[in-house]
């Protein structure tokens, strides 16, 4: 029996990379801007003075409850559950906080980007305007205003008024002579 000389699988050639194998990981899925909403409400409410008062009252409460001597207490005296609970819920505020200051710190980014964006178009429109008004006021000041017109009307007609006052003096009078 002759084998034939098989081709090299493409994962056997050193030459070339392995191909990569998908392996189907079911992972959970999320709207990354729902979380992140979700995040800030948390955090808005745990900076509250109503989560330290509930907080204040649930812990009362708990110390309050498995502190007597009943049967129907559940965590004695070192509050090991109380504990637990307490660190849980400071394991999960801090990263739902700093989510929040996150996405706080990028809307605040786009903000000033979007601020010093306006500016500069303002800082561009007045210097339009500041050229345009030097353009007009260079033109303005080749042109004669009406102000300027009738002072040198006013000039001609005194000027006209002291010719003819003149000539009539040294005109020679009939009958003279």
């Amino acid at each position: 029996m002759v084998r034939e000389p098989r081709e090299p699988r493409r994962s056997r050639r050193l030459d070339q990379p392995r191909e990569a194998r998908r392996v189907i990981v079911p992972t959970p899925t999320y709207d990354p801007d729902a979380f992140g909403r979700l995040a800030e409400r948390i955090a808005r409410f745990i900076g509250t003075g109503r989560f330290l008062v509930y907080m204040t009252v649930f812990v009362l409460v708990w110390v309050t409850w498995n502190a007597t001597d009943w049967p129907l207490r559940f965590d004695t005296y070192p509050f090991i559950a109380l504990t637990l609970m307490l660190s849980l819920q400071a394991s999960y505020a801090a990263p739902l906080i700093l989510l929040a200051q996150n996405r706080q710190a990028d809307r605040d980014r786009v903000q000033y980007e979007q601020d010093r964006a306006r500016a500069e178009r303002n800082i561009a429109d007045t210097d339009y305007l500041t050229r345009e008004l030097a353009t007009l006021r260079i033109a303005v000041g080749d042109v004669a205003t009406r102000d300027f017109l009738r002072s040198e009307l006013r000039a001609l007609l005194d000027d006209l008024d002291e010719r003819a006052g003149g000539e009539r003096r040294q005109a020679p009078r009939a009958g003279s002579g």
